[in-house]
């Protein structure tokens, strides 16, 4: 079949929720993809940051097809040979005391909803149902209702309510307005380390620090979301690293299986995930032996192979290399690690007129927020592949 047969399936058969670009994929090997006409793209996306590692890692397709042959799931009403060592290596490379595994980003986010509530109960004492989580302007955190109805983008919320209540928005990055907003019923504070899909928005320099003292002051428990920053992406194993600190929770997810299983987690100290008892939460799928063998593969693989390290290296050249690029149409170029955006002026008329010819020159990623794009190569990507796809950048922009 030619693209455009495939693209019509899907536009025939396929709800309408998304708008990507038109190239099908049929294949992907590190940081390549090829197209069902065998033309090859450098994948500038990463399924956003869902393979950090690269696609189809050899050491973790191994490891899911070894564990396929044994066992995939039993539900957790049995227990398996994987979960209690995930569980493990999980916590020393995290420096975690307790993991609640999941399935998705969203699922992990709901699930410290819960877990935090139910704390704030417990422990700290909020009256029943009066509990208040804080959230920051232009998040992302996933697209359940619950989460949605947090969110502050009008393509998220129109006409899905009503919301569920208990949430209190602040702008990002504003250390102060976190103060002011903790009331006796704030139980958590619900951010990302660098809003991702809001365009790779990074918070002032210190901004962690402060919000880490300001909820330890009032006995509210940090909550960072890591799903996209975690595990790499940034330069550091987690981008709470850059601020020398450690969350209350913290959330991983997409890269934790390195894209080839939907795994998540959270990650937790013992005090507040201790509230949790048998029956109040879980997932058939969740922490199943299939999940767990492919996360440990991952992780392991990203060690091993210093993909951290050169997440660090090449982002800093990748970053370097595209303020070098002339465009009076280029309004500022921001990033961390291998997590950059570029965004233009509105004047420009959008990014996706960028991505479109990008396309042409054999280079994938993807428009956010109208007028911004991210560069997010997975994390094994070389001197030699950053330098070309600068080449081709340069040369739609220039």
């Amino acid at each position: 079949m030619k693209q455009q047969q495939y693209i019509n399936l899907e536009d025939e058969f396929g709800a309408h929720n998304y708008k990507p670009l038109d190239v099908v994929l049929s294949r992907g090997e590190g940081v390549w993809v090829w197209d069902v006409d065998g033309n090859k793209y450098l994948d500038c996306l990463s399924a956003y940051s869902a393979v950090n590692q690269g696609h189809c890692h050899p050491k973790i397709m191994d490891a899911m097809i070894d564990q396929a042959k044994k066992l995939t799931l039993t539900s957790r009403a049995f227990r398996n040979d994987q979960l209690g060592l995930f569980y493990q290596e999980l916590c020393e490379l995290t420096h975690s005391h307790k993991v609640l595994p999941m399935n998705s980003g969203a699922e992990a986010v709901e699930t410290v909803i819960k877990t935090v509530r139910k704390w704030g109960y417990k422990v700290k004492g909020v009256p029943k149902d009066q509990a208040e989580i804080i959230v920051c302007e232009n998040n992302f955190h996933g697209r359940t209702i619950t989460i949605v109805g947090f969110s502050t983008d009008p393509n998220s919320t129109e006409g899905f309510g009503p919301f569920t209540p208990g949430f209190k928005i602040i702008p990002f990055g504003d250390a102060k307005a976190l103060e002011d907003a903790i009331t006796p019923n704030t139980v958590g504070f619900l951010v990302e380390p660098i809003q991702g899909e809001a365009g790779v928005i990074i918070p002032p320099v210190g901004y962690l620090k402060a919000a880490r003292a300001i909820c330890k002051k009032n006995n509210v428990v940090l909550i960072l979301d890591e799903i996209q920053t975690g595990l790499g992406r940034t330069g550091k194993l987690l981008a709470e690293e850059h601020d020398g600190i450690e969350a209350d929770l913290t959330l991983i997810g997409k890269a934790l299986s390195g894209g080839f299983y939907p795994v998540s987690a959270v990650l937790s100290n013992s005090e507040v995930m201790g509230v949790l008892q048998p029956g109040e939460h879980g997932s058939t799928f969740g922490g199943n032996p299939l999940a767990c063998a492919v996360a440990r593969a991952a992780l392991k693989v990203l060690v091993e192979e210093k993909m951290v390290d050169n997440a660090a290296e090449m982002g800093t050249y990748f970053l370097d290399g595209l303020r070098q690029i002339k465009n009076p149409a280029i309004k500022e170029v921001r990033g961390k690690g291998l997590m950059i955006g570029m965004e233009f002026l509105p004047e420009a008329g959008g990014a996706r007129q960028y991505c479109q010819k990008l396309k042409g020159k054999g280079l994938l990623c993807k428009e956010t927020h109208d007028h911004i794009i991210r560069f997010a190569p997975p994390l094994v990507i070389k001197k030699d592949v950053v330098d070309w796809a600068l080449e081709q950048i340069e040369a739609v922009l220039k």
